[in-house]
């Protein structure tokens, strides 16, 4: 692994709920391989003070014990850049040889303190307890933007501007090319197509996006452009609130932090065990338990298998819990028919199949005949807004084909289902 030595210690900043100015909540410092973390006297003494999130760092004095089986605090590990990111980044230190270096050879908190100040949630990193810094950077058009990702991806050196203005998204998950734009006082994450799709993976995000708005699933906002002769999907981020003097940042944690694991152990997220912890602990849990079940089936309707636990999140105010809207759904490519989704869905099964989510509804608090209505109601809307949904992608009839049946209501999901259910798609 590759180290900076000055990186032994980094100091966690955080935006209270309604406050546009951080304040320093408290130290995250090396101890071996893990990261852990106290609360500042400072934080402590402050009668707005929430915790960063509970179980997991209660508000209390001296260094926090981690939960089994984690190295670091996994409510910080969810501010920290993954794999886009953190490629943005190596890019930047090691320049051309960033391209044979693995993702993983660098440490934990040369990453919080390498990427972008205006990561996702609440939290921010800085190497001082007194002074906030933030890492803003420079800006560049979505086009520029597109051939900055591009050259990352291929391993080149960025220019300075560039690399300034692509670092600025560096701090957001996900896999895919990215960046952080401003406009017409919102905030959005624009994601662009890669030099490794098979298919127009841009738009089909934007179709499941839009087809899940129209289910009457919880979606973030999300637009479409074509940049520098490529598309572009911008989404509108929900943890921002623009206020008079600047921001707001609403606190976030994902559901792999919820369900106390980390990426070692992220095959055990389970969206029962989800369902549980929401029965207990969220803000209104009968509707929020619909929401989930609504969103786990829509996955496996439009082929989105990857939606994995930090795939899924909650807002976190210091007392109680709420998800967010719902955001990456995305068609996965399939080699064959059968296919298998990211959590498990009810007790060690997995398969994208509705039965199994049918299965599933009693965890969610759903009667057999309320599960069913829902899956109904979905697969009508799907069929009925497909066409429309295409023509606002202008999504050609080639793709059409390719997704039709293939992502969206895919032949496997409906195997083991009642025979009315494949009936509805023809009407």
């Amino acid at each position: 692994m590759i180290s900076d030595s000055a990186n032994q210690e980094a100091f966690v900043w955080v935006w209270l709920p309604s406050e546009i100015k951080p304040v320093v909540a408290g130290r995250l410092a090396a101890n071996g391989d893990d990261l852990l973390f106290n609360y500042a006297r400072s934080y402590l003494g402050k009668k707005s003070a929430i915790s960063l999130y509970e179980p997991e760092l209660p508000l209390r004095e001296g260094v926090l014990p981690l939960l089994n089986g984690l190295h670091m605090p996994s409510c910080i590990r969810d501010a920290a850049p993954d794999a886009w990111g953190r490629r943005v980044i190596i890019n930047r230190k090691q320049g051309a040889k960033g391209q044979d270096i693995d993702t993983t050879e660098l440490d934990e908190l040369t990453y919080l303190l390498e990427s972008g100040s205006d990561r996702i949630g609440a939290l921010d990193f800085q190497r001082s307890p007194t002074d906030y810094v933030p890492r803003e950077t420079a800006t560049a058009s979505l086009d520029e933007m597109q051939n900055a990702a591009t050259k990352v991806e291929k391993g080149i050196p960025l220019t300075p501007g560039l690399d300034a203005a692509l670092l600025h998204g560096s701090s957001i998950g996900g896999a895919r090319p990215k960046v952080l734009i401003e406009a017409d006082n919102k905030k959005y994450v624009a994601k662009f197509s890669s030099q490794n799709d098979l298919y127009n993976v841009v738009k089909a995000e934007y179709i499941a996006m839009r087809l899940a708005a129209h289910v009457g699933i919880d979606t973030a906002q999300v637009s479409l452009q074509h940049v520098a002769g490529k598309d572009v999907i911008l989404v509108e981020r929900f943890d921002r609130n623009k206020a008079k003097d600047g921001w707001h940042r609403r606190a976030m944690v994902s559901a792999l932090t919820l369900l106390e694991l980390d990426e070692m152990m992220a095959r055990y997220a389970s969206y029962e065990d989800l369902a549980t912890i929401i029965r207990h602990r969220f803000i209104e849990p009968t509707k929020t338990l619909k929401e989930l079940f609504s969103r786990m089936l829509f996955n496996v309707l439009c082929g989105n298998t990857d939606d994995h636990a930090r795939n899924h999140s909650a807002y976190w105010d210091g007392q109680g819990l709420s998800l967010t809207p719902a955001y990456d759904i995305c068609p996965q490519g399939r080699a064959g028919g059968e296919a298998g989704q990211a959590m498990l869905i009810t007790d060690e099964e997995r398969l994208s199949r509705i039965a199994v989510c049918l299965k599933a509804a009693p965890a969610f608090r759903l009667r057999a005949d309320e599960a069913f209505s829902i899956v109904k109601h979905q697969i009508n809307t799907i069929r009925d807004k497909w066409p429309t949904v295409c023509a606002e992608a202008n999504l050609t009839e080639v793709d059409r084909d390719f997704l039709w049946r293939r992502q969206f209501l895919n032949r496997f999901a409906f195997e083991g289902a009642q025979p009315e259910l494949e009936e509805l798609i023809a009407k």
